[in-house]
């Protein structure tokens, strides 16, 4: 049994947490909401705590799941200081490779070791503890945190150096972008060809247009349904850090830029908080 901290018990923190916690590890959670912290410890018998350096303390991991480059920033800046030589600080946020540069070489001052591990797989995948971790730091960083992972990820891969891992994220989310505006597409014309969509997703399902988008949002994104799922918000502010990535490294992204615009348009007719599927509203009445 370990002592851990987590930070950011949102749709994602909260049911990786649990899971360090159901493994039998003791673990301090921080929340900036102190009722969403007590609500966590009351379930899984961690500890809420009133700031991301009292948690940190004492820990052989320190784990983070937050929103923005700021919010990681801030958590980090406190948690560094309570966070002993040989710790690993393991950030699940998605945010910028450049953030994640800095704070490794804060982290190495200070003998902690670094890792970038943003997640793929949404809020199930979370919950079925079957993840999938993009990383980036040392060989050092990384085995330290991989039996930690392996409780709440199917699947961590050390992509390379601090960074790595947040643009292997970039990745994921340009490859899901454009296979969203494909299936928006597709069961747009579905539905104006006068096709039955149940008969056209089992004819194509199984063939090489299958995807997890396709098997998971099919139903959905034909019934009209997107309270759920990965907000739009957040997707958002992915491609928004994969577009400027992009035109530091020379890439060109004319699809990722495309759907970032069609992704536009729905936060201004207030759909920021709708599923990524709800690309889909773009094609209906």
């Amino acid at each position: 049994m370990a002592k851990l901290a987590f930070i950011g018990l949102g749709v994602m923190g909260g049911p990786m947490a649990g899971h360090l916690a159901s493994a039998g590890h003791d673990v301090a959670v921080f929340n900036r909401t102190r009722l969403k912290a007590d609500a966590w410890a009351d379930r899984y018998g961690g500890r809420a705590t009133s700031s991301p350096a009292e948690a940190a303390d004492g820990a052989a991991a320190v784990i983070a799941s937050v929103g923005t480059d700021d919010d990681v920033r801030e958590v980090a800046s406190a948690a560094f200081v309570a966070m002993a030589p040989g710790t690993v600080w393991i950030d699940h946020s998605t945010v910028s490779a450049k953030l994640e540069r800095e704070l490794a070489a804060k982290a190495e001052v200070s003998g902690i070791l670094a890792l970038d591990a943003p997640v793929s797989g949404g809020e199930a995948g979370a919950q079925a503890g079957k993840l999938s971790a993009m990383c980036g730091g040392t060989s050092a960083a990384f085995d330290a945190a991989k039996p930690f992972l392996d409780i709440y990820c199917a699947r961590a891969v050390l992509i390379g150096e601090a960074g790595s891992g947040q643009l292997a994220k970039m990745v994921n989310q340009i490859a899901i972008a454009g296979v969203l505006e494909g299936l928006a597409e597709a069961v747009h014309f579905t539905a104006a060809a006068g096709l039955d969509p149940e008969k056209v997703f089992d004819a194509i399902s199984g063939g090489a247009a299958s995807s997890w988008q396709l098997l998971n949002r099919w139903a959905t994104m034909v019934e009209g349904k997107y309270d759920f799922g990965f907000a739009v918000d957040w997707m958002r502010k992915d491609l928004g850090l994969t577009l400027d990535e992009a035109r530091a490294n020379g890439a060109t992204l004319p699809l990722a830029e495309l759907v970032d615009r069609f992704y536009a348009e729905l936060q201004a007719q207030g759909g920021g908080r709708l599923d990524t599927s709800s690309l889909r509203k773009r094609y209906q009445p």
